[in-house]
Parts: C-alpha cells; structure tokens; sequence
C-alpha cells in the first residue's frame, strides 16, 4: 500500500489484531495486499473457501484465516473473522490525510450558522444560514450545507456532497464525493389537461449516527414527514433511496440499489447490487436480496431471494437450472408426443 512507509512485525501484528500466530513473530510485514498480488513482506486474507487453494502459492509473508484453517508455507494469523481482521490491518498500514482545524478563505459561511469546535472547512464550501454542525467536522471543497440543515460531531463531507434544506444528520456520518442529501423526491401528480404538476417536497431526511454514503448516491426528502436512514447503514455509489423511505439500522444497500417512494427496509439487510423495490414494499430485518433482484411486494424476516419477481433463492436456483434445459425437455417431450 503505497500511502504508508510502516514496518510491523508479525509478533506486532499478531497483538493488535488478537490473533494466534503460527510463525516467525520477527518476520517484518510492510502492507497489506489481496492473495492473489501478495508477496514478500505482505500480510494477505483468506474468508472465501474459493480462495482457499490460492493460499497455497501465495507469495505473502502471512496470511490471515480462520483457525481450522490448513497449515501453510507461509507464516499464518488465526482469527475467527479473518476479513474483519485484514480490514483493521488495512489501518495499521494506511495513513490517511490529515485535515488541520481551519476555515479557508473562500469558503462562505453565514452569520447565523453555527459550527463546533476543531472544525475544518475547505476552499468553496457553502455553509448556509441557520446550520448547525457539531464538533470535528471535516468539511472538504465544494460541499454544501442548505439552510437550516444540521449534523452532529465527528461528520466528514468529502468533496461536492450536498446537504439539503432542513436535513439532519447524526454523529460520526461520512458523505462521500457527490452524494446528495434530501434531493428533492419524484413526485407529480398528472392535471386535467395532462400537464404534471410538482408536489412539493416538503419533508426532510434524516441520517441516524454512522451512516455513510458513498458517491453519487441520493437519499430523497420526502413529500411530507421524513425520509429516514437508520443508525449504521451503509448506502453504496450510485444508489437511490425514494423518498418517504425508511431504512433500518445496520443495513446495506450495494451499488445501483433503487428504493422506489415509500419503502420500508428492516434493521441488517443485504440488497445486492442492482436490486430494486417497488414502492410502498416491507422488507422484513435480516432479508438478503441477491444482485439484481426485482421485488415487487413485500418480504417476510429472513428470507433469502433472487430474481424477479423475487422468490426464494433456492427456488430460484432450482428454477434457473431448470431454464438452462428447457430445450433439451422440450425436445424430449417432443419426441414422446409423436
């Protein structure tokens, strides 16, 4: 990892990251790097069993696995979450910028506005009149905060996020580049003469403490009351929550999720890339929806479900292997017709 110039040994390592060393404790390790890359001096993770046999000619100093895990060539650390393990190593070696307290000259803050301590605040950032923004923030170029907005402490805004009229924010929220905040929702209701006529959004969004947006993603203010995400969900690039959705705790949505208005998503789901939700939909706590799944209804706690409409993943298996030979049973029943 070229951002950090750091040497830990694996005994170091091995201590920090509560693991069971099987190995040499002097051998240095300089960075983390994927399994297949890896090389001397590097520590490298195996969770997927798909990667299990990669861990055999891997050219890493040592590998981070589960504590079952086979012996190997290479010195190994054994933790019962191996990626959770290689994710906190990542910041052992990673030095991240540092942003000192400090308003640059360009920035244009209203009077009104009010901003705790420690804060850092980049060049063009717009603070507008009556924000609130808690202690140690890190506000960087460009971002904008709409008037009567507010965040708590610990926020960090990179670059061209945006954060709409009356939103609220929780504490320790990251925006990553461009994401928007309580964009306006898509609502328009059809006039007589077949003209749309825009409602007016006037609702808010609100981002519970930990939540983080990744880039390009909009989370829409809601026509009336709010638009709510909750504590510890993570909302990936290009994702689009409708708005009047409410989205619980702990739950992921990955990369190009659509939300249509008025979805309710429980506490620690999954929705893999692509999947979409009709509006109006329940999404019960703990559902895993696969990449591109379509749901056009709700789902109950729990379930696992593919495809579209989305069913139950085994179904669906059962149904895609099933498709893969409709020609070879059609051809069969074909000849058994004649």
């Amino acid at each position: 990892m070229d951002s950090s110039s750091k040497t830990l040994t694996l005994g170091e390592l091995a201590t920090s990251l509560n693991c069971t060393l099987h190995g040499d404790p002097s051998i240095p390790i300089t960075r983390v790097a994927g399994i297949e890359t890896a090389g001397i001096g590097d520590l490298s993770f195996v969770s997927n069993p798909k990667y299990a046999s990669l861990a055999h000619k891997t050219q890493a100093s040592a590998v981070l696995v589960e504590p079952d895990f086979p012996e190997l060539a290479a010195a190994t650390l054994r933790i019962h979450n191996p990626y959770l393990a290689f994710a906190r190593a990542i910041e052992l070696f990673y030095t991240a910028p540092a942003y000192s307290p400090g308003v640059h000259p360009t920035a244009a803050i209203a009077p009104t506005a009010r901003i705790g301590v420690n804060a850092h605040i980049g060049a063009y950032a717009v603070i507008g009149e009556d924000v609130t923004i808690g202690d140690n923030a890190v506000i960087l170029p460009h971002v904008v905060f709409y008037p009567h907005s507010s965040a708590g402490h610990n926020l960090l805004a990179h670059a061209h996020s945006v954060v709409r009229e009356y939103c609220r924010l929780g504490d320790n929220v990251v925006l990553q580049n461009g994401a928007v905040i309580g964009a306006d929702g898509f609502g328009f209701a059809r006039q007589a003469d077949g003209r749309w006529y825009k409602i007016v959004q006037s609702g808010q969004t609100v981002l519970e403490d930990a939540v983080e947006v990744q880039a390009n993603a909009c989370i829409d203010r809601a026509s009336i009351g709010e638009t709510r995400i909750g504590a510890g969900a993570k909302v990936d690039n290009l994702v689009q929550v409708g708005h009047g959705s409410t989205v619980g705790a702990d739950t992921l949505l990955c990369a190009q999720v659509g939300l249509a208005g008025s979805t309710v998503v429980g506490k620690r789901v999954i929705l893999a890339g692509q999947v979409g939700v009709a509006g109006h939909c329940t999404v019960g706590d703990g559902v895993v929806a696969t990449a591109q799944s379509g749901i056009p209804g709700d789902v109950a706690p729990g379930k696992v479900v593919s495809g579209y409409p989305a069913v139950d993943n085994r179904q669906w298996l059962r149904s895609v292997a099933l498709f893969n030979r409709l020609p070879e049973l059609i051809r069969d029943l074909k000849l058994k017709l004649k």
